[in-house]
């Protein structure tokens, strides 16, 4: 719209506040328009001056992942045939995952990150979702990728807690919501940190077919911990029409943990789903529990008790003593 357009439609209005919000809404227009072509703009003018994905460092990507809604990330490194072949198909699909989800498609090169989402070397691809990574896991084909990032945009993975987690999963009355797989976790756990981008992809995996959650079991979910006899973490347990299945697999990778959850479980012992705690008996189950992880206590309170025996004994001792030497005195 030109300038000459614009005083044209103002012509006829004498009302200022009308002009001015008019004026307004023409500006916010512009602005949309603006936000939503850039990224466009921006990667077709990349497309035409180098066939690869913008480079950025670890410290880019890192304010990338907190102050955009979704970023793909390609983890490379050089001399890597397999590494351009997949550069290759993001290439084919960035314009479409611009256009669909206003997406940064970008690379890092060498990345120390890498080892926080995925457990094979470069190449990986990881799909940020505010700030929530998904790790790719399948064929490298540009339309299977495309797709995959598409339809898993949001976060897949539930986080249940004390509160939530029966209401939810029914899991002790035949699961009416469903089958559920969870994995148990921990802040401070540096193995769970490293399996969030793996659980989420193999919660894109079965989608629609198994929910697939997580516990905090030193906080929100504490209680659902003790309830499970889950005492150390990372752990997984299935919990299927009233039983529960626990992953004991020392393989931790997405092929892995879908296949247990589709088939492998038959292969597992199925355990009874333990009824919701009352608080008396979740209270000494948490003594219980505090006592198995520090031992410590158990022993020395032995000790002080095998103390104070001795010396209950000894003074006895000392006063039968006493009592014949006070007789001769007299």
């Amino acid at each position: 719209m030109t300038y000459l357009q614009l005083l044209k439609i103002f012509a006829g209005v004498k009302d200022n506040q009308i002009i001015l919000e008019k004026l307004f809404l023409f500006t916010e227009k512009i602005k949309e328009m603006c936000r939503i072509s850039f990224l466009t703009i921006f990667y077709l003018f990349s497309s035409v001056t180098a066939a690869t994905l913008e480079t950025v460092s670890d410290e880019d990507l890192l304010n990338l992942i907190k102050t955009e809604k979704y970023v793909v990330t390609l983890f490379t490194k050089k001399d890597c045939e397999l590494c351009d072949d997949v550069e290759k198909q993001l290439l084919h699909i960035r314009e479409d995952l611009v256009d669909s989800l206003s997406a940064w498609v970008v690379r890092v090169i060498n990345s120390q990150m890498l080892r926080l989402y995925s457990p094979n070397k470069e190449p990986a691809i990881v799909f940020f979702r505010q700030g929530i990574p998904l790790l790719y896991d399948g064929q490298i084909e540009d339309e299977e990728i495309l797709t995959t990032l598409i339809e898993n945009k949001e976060p897949i993975v539930k986080e249940l807690t004390d509160d939530t987690f029966e209401h939810l999963t029914q899991a002790s009355t035949g699961a009416t919501t469903g089958d559920w797989f969870i994995m148990f976790y921990s802040t401070d756990c540096v193995d769970c940190q490293r399996l969030g981008a793996r659980w989420e992809a193999v919660g894109a995996k079965l989608k629609q077919r198994i929910n697939v959650a997580r516990v905090n079991k030193y906080s929100t979910g504490a209680s659902t911990a003790r309830r499970f006899g889950v005492y150390e973490v990372p752990q997984f347990i299935l919990f299927k029409h009233s039983k529960m299945y626990r992953y004991l697999i020392p393989k931790h990778d997405v092929k892995s943990f879908v296949s247990f959850a589709k088939e492998w479980f038959k292969n597992a012992h199925g355990e009874k789903v333990p009824v919701p705690q009352s608080p008396f008996d979740d209270l000494t189950q948490m003594i219980a529990h505090f006592l198995i992880e520090n031992p410590w206590i158990l022993k020395l309170g032995s000790i002080t008790v095998g103390v104070l025996i001795i010396v209950t004994v000894a003074s006895k001792l000392r006063r039968k003593a006493e009592v014949p030497q006070q007789k001769k005195d007299t």
